[in-house]
């Protein structure tokens, strides 16, 4: 399937040894690079299409499992100073979206810190006028405002449960899986020679 970059993504991974091959096929080095980026070389963003296609691949296996990147490009394509440079400007990206997703994690955190203090003071405030109401004549009417603030205070604890529970574990997976995809090797492979 080739995409507007040029890149082509062979028909999934392979395994060779331990590690699991990610291998892509480009038509040029530039394909992997996101063209709009002025950035030097080696700090430039990589192709959206390509980083996708790459961190899905990667995301298929275990953490544990070692992974490499293998980019097959024609050998006309292929100069002996590639290597070294593609390994430095994948390993900043993703080295990169690691720390920027660390960042993000950081800030749920502190979200969820601020969101259960106020949760659990306004749970406290609602408990008191619970137990105000249940003083008020009218069994039934003090009984539904009672509960009414009842349910009311923990409602207000369903966003910081959310975000301890459940929101910050996908945040945490992709910060590791950058993390390892930062310290993976990278080989250019001339395409048709089965050499780097």
């Amino acid at each position: 399937m080739e995409g507007p970059s040029g890149s082509d993504p062979v028909d999934g991974t392979s395994s060779g040894g331990n590690a699991v091959a990610i291998e892509i096929r480009l038509s040029s080095l530039q394909h992997l690079f996101n063209s709009l980026d002025p950035s030097p070389f080696h700090d430039k963003e990589l192709d959206r299409e390509a980083e996708e296609y790459i961190v899905g691949s990667a995301d298929e296996y275990p953490l544990a499992r070692p992974l490499r990147l293998v980019m097959l490009m024609p050998a006309a394509n292929v100069s002996a100073a590639d290597q070294g440079i593609v390994q430095q400007a994948v390993a900043n990206y993703f080295a990169y979206r690691g720390r920027e997703t660390d960042r993000r994690l950081r800030f749920q955190l502190r979200e969820g810190r601020f969101s259960l203090a106020i949760g659990v003071v306004f749970l406290l405030v609602c408990v008191l006028i619970r137990q105000l109401a249940m003083g008020i004549d009218g069994a039934t009417l003090s009984q539904i405002v009672a509960e009414g603030f009842l349910i009311l205070g923990w409602v207000a604890m369903w966003r910081p449960l959310q975000i301890f529970l459940y929101d910050w574990w996908p945040i945490r997976h992709q910060a590791r899986l950058y993390a390892k995809l930062a310290a993976m090797p990278v080989e250019i492979r001339r395409e048709g020679t089965g050499t780097s």
